[in-house]
């Protein structure tokens, strides 16, 4: 009867609470005169008028006030009392002026009176109930158990928003705030974090709610490793400033991401440093799809350039972060303001880069392409080093050509004493640039070196949230592998603060914290998913790890510095290496070699080269036969042309011909 009653549409509920009110209306009209006067068959006399037009009165004031539009399972208990307060007075006073006016003697002037108290009574009451029997309706239903870490506004907030969910009942308040301990907030205690674990038996609890928005992260991560070791799933509000904007509500409550659990605050940023080589200037990005050249737009944009070139190679990653700056420009009606534009294209076309650069008078450029996933470059070491190298060449010179004012490199950490080609290609690519930078011109070249970033393509978090959601298990590489973390927002404002500190020729290192095991993070994250770890001491547990070994140019730890200490910059998380280079002449005979030797596939080459040019360099290259000089196949009986492209392939019978 309940189910059928509360799944009615909204205006036959409306309907049904409105006849309830006309029923009960008149009734307290009646009760009203038999409490006066101690009868229960009351002579009403006059009285009669008033039981007609009580209703009449006092049911349109309470579409007035609004009371029939309120949803009463969503109505608060105070909102609820304020609301019947307000009409039930107001159509008393009404009711008294009538009575006064028509100078009906027979109604008691204390009628009036208790029918307020009556009327409010029994009004008040009828939504009570109801909103009881939508509550006790909700209990019977099978709901997870939770706490909410923190009884603050937001605390409150979140609880108010549960208690009208299918599918979680909260039971308690945690809080580290003495002066809340055992208080009672809407009916639900506070208790101290030490009691969690009584908490969890009592109420047999599998989820914890953090809401606590405006702590830093550094206290977040303290929390998160106290709440490690509970077999509880983790979740937590959005941040503050995303609740402040409207962009998240309360109750969106998602996953907690690593960046909270290494507990790096960022500084805050130079506006001028910011401004310096973005605001009212032509702006170009290669890689503007990838993960770190997508961030470097959306750091970009709010920093209000003339223009913005998006410059990538793949069309749907193009297409995707152009339709996301498309819409943020007309969110904040800055598309007359500023020009975006994308760009299909390679960085290894010197001509079509010169054209664009000339064409979009480009002022400031920064080099985010690259093939960075280690072991897919290891397997294809020639395209690696004609992207990472040969594209960072070929984009500096045309930069050159055309007066770009600042070039900046997006680098990586496994550019320093590499263990595979993608390394050894981005070394080769900072090379050019110092070369570069050695030569007179008016372009500014400097690089930023950093590690990993959270969340980026081939990052290890997503695919350990991945393995989770599957059910395992964890893929660790080595027990022992330990790596450096960023969060890729801070990373791209990092990258554009250090290229507006350049001279020319800079390697800027950016502060990346205090290093990360990786099983440790494994194992955090599963116990953080409300799961066990299932191991030799636990074989009864949710998920394992397995360990794979080293990949392809894999190293256990990585660096920033090759053979020299960072100097200190103006800006506390950034820093700068001083580390030797080849000069212009030099190099570019080196990279002649390799060029013939990448276009003649001989690896054997390829591997000398980096060898005697890369320092700490060690080749795991894979060794292909060299083709003949000319390389072509109809000069060399060795080489196995393919089939659809010799010239006798087409003139063969088909089986289906």
């Amino acid at each position: 009867m309940t189910n059928t009653l509360f799944n009615l549409p909204r205006w036959q509920k409306r309907l049904l609470i409105m006849l309830l009110d006309l029923a009960i209306i008149p009734a307290s009209v009646w009760l009203a005169y038999a409490m006066r006067l101690g009868t229960w068959e009351p002579h009403l006399q006059d009285g009669l008028w008033l039981l007609l037009l009580a209703p009449l009165i006092t049911i349109p004031t309470f579409i007035r006030l609004g009371l029939y539009r309120a949803v009463i399972r969503f109505i608060g208990g105070q909102q609820a009392i304020i609301a019947v307060f307000k009409g039930i007075s107001i159509s008393t006073l009404i009711l008294a002026l009538i009575t006064l006016m028509a100078d009906w003697k027979g109604i008691p002037r204390s009628v009036l009176p208790i029918y307020w108290g009556t009327a409010f009574i029994l009004i008040g009451g009828s939504r009570y109930f109801i909103r009881l029997l939508y509550t006790s309706r909700l209990h019977k239903q099978e709901r997870r158990h939770v706490v909410i870490y923190g009884a603050g506004e937001s605390g409150i907030q979140l609880a108010n928003t549960l208690s009208r969910s299918h599918e979680y009942r909260t039971v308690a308040y945690l809080d580290d705030n003495p002066t809340l301990n055992k208080a009672i907030i809407q009916g639900l205690q506070v208790y101290k974090p030490v009691m969690l674990p009584k908490l969890i038996e009592k109420f047999a609890l599998e989820q914890v709610f953090l809401a606590m928005p405006s702590i830093s992260k550094a206290r977040k991560s303290e929390i998160l490793q106290q709440l490690e070791p509970y077999p509880l799933h983790v979740l937590t509000v959005p941040a503050l400033n995303e609740l402040l904007t409207g962009n998240k509500r309360i109750d969106d409550l998602r996953e907690v991401e690593i960046d909270e659990l290494l507990g790096r605050d960022p500084v805050t940023p130079d506006q001028e440093l910011l401004n310096t080589c973005i605001r009212e200037q032509a702006v170009l990005i290669t890689g503007a799809g990838g993960s770190i050249g997508s961030e470097l737009c959306r750091q970009i944009l709010p920093l209000q350039p003339r223009k913005l070139v998006l410059l990538d190679s793949s069309e749907f990653a193009l297409y995707q972060i152009e339709r996301e700056l498309q819409q943020r420009l007309q969110e904040t009606g800055q598309t007359d303001a500023i020009e975006l534009v994308a760009v299909l294209g390679s960085v290894q076309d010197q001509e079509h880069l010169t054209d664009i650069l000339l064409h979009h008078r480009i002022n400031t450029l920064y080099h985010a392409a690259a093939y960075k996933h280690v072991p897919l470059v290891e397997h294809n070491p020639i395209e690696g080093i004609r992207n990472n190298t040969f594209g960072t060449l070929r984009t500096a010179l045309a930069a050159k050509k055309c007066g770009v004012r600042h070039f900046v490199l997006i680098s990586t950490d496994k550019a320093v004493r590499p263990t595979n080609i993608m390394g050894a290609s981005k070394r080769l690519a900072e090379l050019v640039l110092q070369g570069m930078a050695q030569s007179p011109g008016k372009t500014i070249f400097s690089m930023v070196r950093f590690g990993n970033v959270l969340g980026s393509s081939g990052s290890v978090v997503p695919l350990f949230r991945e393995q989770i959601r599957q059910g395992g298990p964890l893929t660790v590489t080595h027990p022992d592998i330990i790596r450096y973390f960023m969060t890729i927002p801070e990373a791209a404002q990092l990258v554009i603060q250090a290229g507006a500190m350049a001279k020319g020729g800079e390697v800027f290192l950016l502060d990346m914290g205090e290093p990360v095991k990786i099983l440790n993070l494994a194992r955090r994250m599963i116990h953080l998913s409300g799961l066990t770890l299932r191991d030799d001491a636990h074989p009864d547990g949710d998920i394992g790890i397995r360990f794979t070994g080293l990949r392809s140019g894999e190293k256990l730890y990585e660096e920033l510095l090759i053979d020299s200490q960072a100097d200190k910059t103006g800006h506390p998380k950034i820093g700068q290496a001083h580390e030797s280079f080849l000069h212009w002449e030099e190099l570019t005979a080196m990279l002649d070699e390799l060029e013939t030797a990448c276009t003649r596939r001989d690896t054997l080459t390829i591997e000398r080269i980096l060898e005697s040019t890369v320092q700490g360099y060690k080749s795991q290259i894979k060794h292909t036969p060299s083709p003949h000089p000319n390389n072509a196949w109809q000069h060399d009986k060795n080489i196995v042309p393919l089939p659809w492209i010799h010239p006798d392939f087409w003139n063969k019978p088909r089986l289906n011909q």
